[in-house]
C-alpha cells in the first residue's frame, strides 16, 4: 500500500474503547484522503440533523495521501465535524508538523466519537493509543498545556483546544504546534463538548512511496517551480500572507468598519512591509514547505509569538478601524492561546462596533466591562478578545459570533456572513467571482475553499477582469474542486500559486502509483464538492443559505477604486447551479449523482431534473 497506511483509528470515549479499523482503500482512493475521505466518512456515520454539541456528533481528523510524504507543503491534516455555528459540514485545515506525526503513527484517519465524563486527552505513540486524564490541564492556554504535555511525551507534537473551546465557543479553533489553527466552524467546540483538551502524538514510521526515485525527481521539479514563481517564492516568503493587504486595498475590495467601506488610506500602517519593518523576528515554514509564509513576531512585552495571516491583519485592523501592528499582534496571540478563530473574532468585534453605531447596543450593556465599541479603539479591541476567550462580561455575547450578537438586536443584516460564518478580508462587490465562491461554499463564509483573488486579482493561472461577469462561475466551480483535491491530498494550496492541476497528479501517482489522470483527479474533487453538499442539504441547508449579506447585494462601494459596485448574485447563481449539473434549486441532479459515483445517495436528495 502506498501513500495510505491502511488503517483508521476509533476513540469511542463513552466506554473508553480503542479500535484500529482497516482503511478501505478503494474508498479512499475514490475520495483521495483526508478531506474527501472524512466527508465520505462523516455522512455515511452521522446523522446530519445532529446537534454538533451532542454526544452523537463524531469528530474527524483525516490526512492526505501526500501527508508526510516526500513532497513540498506536505504536512496538512484536515478536520471533519458538524460545525455548531453553520450547522453545515465543517471542514476545517491546518498545518505545522502535527498531522504528519499522525500520519507517522500509522493512522490515515482518526474517528473520536461519544464523550467522556472528565475532561482527557490522547496520547498516540504508533500502536499504543490511551485515554488520559487532563483535569490538571482544562483551563490552560494552548501555550501552556503544549509546553507540558511536550515535555511529559517526550517532545511530542501537541494538538489542542484553549478555554474558548471548552466554553463552547462556536468560533473556537483547534490548535496544534501552538500557533497552527484548524481555526473555522466552531470546531474547537466540538472536541471541548467531548471534553478533550489535547491530542498528543509521536509516530515513528514512513510513507510507502511506489516509485521513490521518480518521488525524488518530481519533489524537486515542484519545488523549483513554487520557488521561481513571484508569489509562492518571493511575496510570501518575503512579506508572509500579509503581503496581500496593499495588493487587496489598492483594488478597492479591503473591507473597512465591517464591511461599510472598501479602501482604506491607511493600509500601508497593517501591511506586510510594515510587519517586516516593524515586527517580524524570523520567517517559520510548516513541513516541507518551500514558501514559509509563517511568521514569528515580537510584541511590545519583548514575547515572540506566531505572526498574523492577512485575514487576521484585516480583521482586527481595518475592519475594526484599527492600524496599531503591536494591538494587531497581541489580539492574534490572545486568539492562539484561547483557541479563537481570528477571522470570526475580529469580524465580531467589527459587527459589535457598527451595532454601538446605529445604537442597537447601548453604554449600559457593556459599562461593567469598562470598554468602550468605538472604531478605532485598539486597546479596547484587544481587550474584548481576551474577554470573548473567557466568555466574560459583554465578551460571552461577542463569543457567539457575529450572526448571533445580531440576532439579539434583531439585526441580523449587519452580520457580514454566509451561513452564519463571518466573510473574510475581500469585499466580493468588487470581485464578482470570487463572490459566487462566498455565497455557495459549503462550509459557509470562506476565502479559502475557492480562492478567486487567484485570477481576479493576481493573475494567476490568468487574469480576469474582476468585475467581469462572463465565465465565472465555471471558473468558480474549477476552483472549488480543485481546491478539494489540493485539501484531499494533504497539501496547502498556496501550491497553487505555481502548480496546477497536472502538477498535483504527477506527485499523488508519484507516491500512490499510476491512479489518476488530471481528468478523473478533478472530478474527484466535484465528486468530493458534491458530497459535502448533499450533506448540507440533508441538515436543512438549502439554496435560501446560497447567498450574500444584504449589504453587498445593494448598497453599492461608496469609495476607492470599486466605488459604486454591487455583485450581482442573481445572474450568477443559476449559472453555477447548471454548470454543475444542479437543477434550479441547487440540488444535484440523478445523472450528476451517477456521473460522480454517488448513485448510492439518490433518493436521499429529491432534484427536479
Amino acid at each position: 500500500m502506498y501513500g495510505y497506511n491502511g488503517k483508521v483509528l476509533r476513540v469511542n470515549l463513552s466506554n473508553k474503547t480503542i479500535e484500529v479499523e482497516p482503511l478501505n482503500l478503494e474508498v479512499a482512493q475514490k475520495f483521495i484522503g483526508s478531506r474527501g475521505l472524512g466527508v465520505k466518512t462523516f455522512i455515511d456515520e452521522v446523522d446530519p440533523m445532529v446537534d454538533p454539541l451532542s454526544i452523537d456528533n463524531k469528530f474527524i481528523i483525516a490526512t492526505g495521501p501526500l501527508t508526510a510524504a516526500p513532497m513540498p507543503t506536505s504536512g496538512r491534516y484536515m478536520v471533519v465535524t458538524k460545525s455548531p455555528l453553520t450547522g453545515t459540514i465543517a471542514i476545517s485545515n491546518s498545518g505545522g508538523q502535527w498531522g504528519t506525526k499522525l500520519k507517522n503513527a500509522g493512522y490515515d484517519m482518526m474517528i473520536i466519537e461519544g464523550k467522556s465524563d472528565n475532561p482527557v486527552y490522547l496520547y498516540i505513540e504508533d500502536d499504543k493509543v490511551e485515554i488520559k486524564d487532563a483535569n490538571e490541564y482544562w483551563g490552560m492556554l494552548s501555550l501552556e498545556v503544549t509546553n507540558k504535555l511536550s515535555e511529559v511525551h517526550n517532545k511530542a507534537k501537541v494538538l489542542c483546544i484553549g478555554p474558548a473551546g471548552e466554553k463552547l465557543s462556536p468560533i473556537s479553533a483547534i490548535m496544534n504546534d501552538v500557533d497552527r489553527a484548524a481555526g473555522r466552524g466552531g470546531v474547537g467546540a466540538v472536541l471541548g463538548s467531548k471534553n478533550v483538551k489535547a491530542i498528543v502524538v509521536n509516530g515513528s514510521g514512513k510513507v510507502n512511496v511506489a516509485s521513490p526515485e521518480l518521488a525524488k525527481e518530481v519533489n524537486t521539479q515542484k519545488v523549483n517551480i513554487l520557488r521561481n514563481n513571484p508569489v509562492a517564492g518571493r511575496g510570501l516568503p518575503t512579506y508572509g500572507t500579509a503581503v496581500l493587504v496593499n495588493i487587496i486595498n489598492e483594488n478597492g475590495v479591503h473591507p473597512v468598519r465591517n464591511f461599510q467601506e472598501s479602501y482604506t488610506d491607511k493600509a500601508d500602517l497593517i501591511s506586510g512591509e510594515a510587519l517586516t519593518e516593524n515586527s517580524l523576528v524570523r520567517k517559520h515554514a510548516c513541513y516541507r514547505c518551500p514558501i514559509a509564509c509563517g511568521r514569528v513576531v515580537k510584541l511590545k512585552s519583548g514575547k515572540e509569538v506566531g505572526g498574523p495571516e492577512y485575514e487576521t491583519l484585516w480583521s482586527f485592523g481595518s475592519d475594526c478601524d484599527v492600524y496599531d501592528l503591536d494591538s494587531i499582534n497581541e489580539a492574534n496571540m490572545i486568539c492562539n492561546e484561547y483557541g479563537l478563530d481570528t477571522i470570526s473574532a475580529g469580524a465580531t468585534i467589527a459587527t459589535a462596533m457598527e451595532l454601538y453605531q446605529r445604537g442597537y447596543i447601548k453604554d449600559e450593556e457593556i459599562k461593567a466591562d469598562g470598554l468602550s465599541l468605538n472604531w478605532g479603539d485598539a486597546h479596547a479591541m484587544v481587550e474584548w478578545t481576551k474577554k470573548m476567550g473567557k466568555r466574560e462580561g459583554f465578551g460571552t455575547y461577542l463569543a457567539e459570533g457575529s450572526y448571533r450578537l445580531c440576532e439579539r438586536y434583531n439585526a441580523t443584516e449587519y452580520a457580514m456572513t454566509v451561513k452564519k460564518q463571518e466573510l473574510p478580508a475581500y469585499d466580493p462587490r468588487g470581485i464578482q467571482g470570487h463572490g459566487i465562491t462566498y455565497a455557495v461554499n459549503n462550509r459557509g463564509g470562506c476565502h479559502i475553499k475557492g480562492y478567486m483573488i487567484n485570477p481576479e486579482i493576481l493573475g494567476v493561472p490568468e487574469k480576469l477582469d474582476k468585475l467581469a461577469l462572463e465565465g465565472k462561475p465555471a471558473y468558480a466551480k474549477v476552483f472549488h474542486d480543485l481546491t478539494a483535491v489540493i485539501d484531499s491530498l494533504g497539501l496547502c494550496i498556496f501550491t497553487t500559486f505555481g502548480l496546477g492541476l497536472n502538477d498535483y497528479v504527477d506527485m499523488y501517482n508519484a507516491v500512490c502509483g499510476e491512479i489518476y489522470t488530471p481528468e478523473t483527479l478533478l472530478q474527484a474533487g466535484d465528486r468530493i464538492w458534491t458530497l459535502e453538499k448533499i450533506f448540507n442539504l440533508r441538515a436543512g441547508i438549502d439554496s435560501s443559505q446560497d447567498t450574500l449579506p444584504k449589504r453587498l447585494l445593494e448598497e453599492p462601494i461608496v469609495n476607492g477604486p470599486t466605488k459604486g459596485h454591487v455583485h450581482r448574485l442573481d445572474e450568477l447563481l443559476p449559472e453555477y447551479y447548471e454548470v454543475r449539473g444542479w437543477d434550479e434549486k441547487g440540488i444535484p441532479c440523478d445523472e450528476t449523482l451517477r456521473e460522480l459515483g454517488l448513485e448510492e445517495y439518490i433518493g436521499s436528495i429529491r432534484s427536479t431534473c
